[in-house]
């Protein structure tokens, strides 16, 4: 079943402990629609600038991404410029330039509305709210910052209240919510209105609340992450590419959307920008399912 993400497209520069990578293609919707179309058709809505070229727009085709929703404007792309810590945990923002992305209005088209999986990136919760009002989907997720939770927390908790779940990171859910600790924070979180809500915890993987249950996926093992930028939109592409894939949000295709997105952030890190998750294989995707499935089994084979 079809996927459309509303998100960024960016041009990014990244240093790390293991390099530094200067205008790289990066940017929300573009982590996932990438790990996303390992699972089903995705189409784009962004904006970039008359600077962006042909050449992403190109790879991102290859990579079977519809690009059509992208709108080319006068002006440059956004732009994103950051470090890394050493251990990889801390990110220092050195610069942002938003460009065409400051007055991103998206325009949807016909054969958007009614389409079977939408994901609303990290942009202006009004924003947010328009495009699900425009589209209608069957059925809807979304992702925020703390920019647009401590700016308009209203409007965010409407949006909330219209979409089915919630894809976070563990700081953003405890700052929604007004919570010290993150199990607190997801009752609150789900009692207004949200079916599934997932928290991701960077290199401690992430986990999900759903149908009063909860279930939680470890990362998957890098030997050598070289940068972690886009490995939550990375997760988020490869949960919702299964769950749009299976057509369905069972218990069980809930878990397995998990360990799915935990494979495809996993690839993320192992390279700068996209590189290595356009690298991968829907072999070696399943290889590293099968993997991490048998982690969490009880049954699995045993250690070494």
């Amino acid at each position: 079943m079809s996927l459309l993400v509303v998100g960024s497209v960016a041009f990014d520069t990244v240093k790390t402990p293991y390099g530094e990578a200067r205008e790289v293609l990066g940017g929300s919707a573009v982590y996932f629609a990438v790990a996303a179309s390992y699972f089903t058709r995705v189409r784009m809505v962004a904006v970039v600038g008359e600077d962006f070229g042909d050449e992403p727009l190109r790879l991102l085709s290859e990579h079977g991404v519809d690009v059509s929703g992208i709108e080319v404007r006068k002006g440059k792309t956004f732009r994103w410029s950051g470090e890394y810590s050493e251990d990889l945990n801390e990110r220092t923002t050195r610069a942002t330039h938003l460009n065409v992305f400051q007055s991103f209005q998206p325009r949807m088209r016909r054969e958007d509305v009614g389409v079977a999986n939408l994901f609303l990136g990290n942009i202006d919760p009004d924003l947010q709210r328009r495009v699900l009002a425009d589209v209608k989907p069957r059925f809807a997720a979304c992702d925020t910052m703390n920019f647009w939770i401590e700016g308009k927390t209203d409007s965010l908790k409407r949006l909330l209240a219209s979409v089915d779940g919630l894809v976070i990171n563990d700081a953003e859910a405890r700052l929604l919510a007004g919570e010290l600790n993150s199990v607190a924070a997801a009752r609150r979180l789900l009692a207004l209105g949200l079916k599934i809500l997932v928290i991701k915890r960077g290199e401690y993987g992430a986990a999900l609340f759903a149908g009063g249950r909860y279930f939680a996926v470890p990362a998957y093992p890098v030997e050598r992450p070289v940068d972690p930028t886009g490995a939550g939109d990375s997760f988020a592409g490869g949960f919702m590419g299964h769950l749009a894939r299976s057509g369905e949000r069972s218990g069980r295709v809930l878990r397995e959307a998990m360990i799915y997105g935990s494979v495809l952030a996993s690839y993320c890190v192992e390279e700068f920008s996209v590189r290595r998750l356009m690298a991968a294989t829907p072999e070696s995707i399943e290889a590293r399912f099968r993997e991490l499935r048998d982690v969490l089994s009880l049954d699995g084979p045993p250690a070494g």
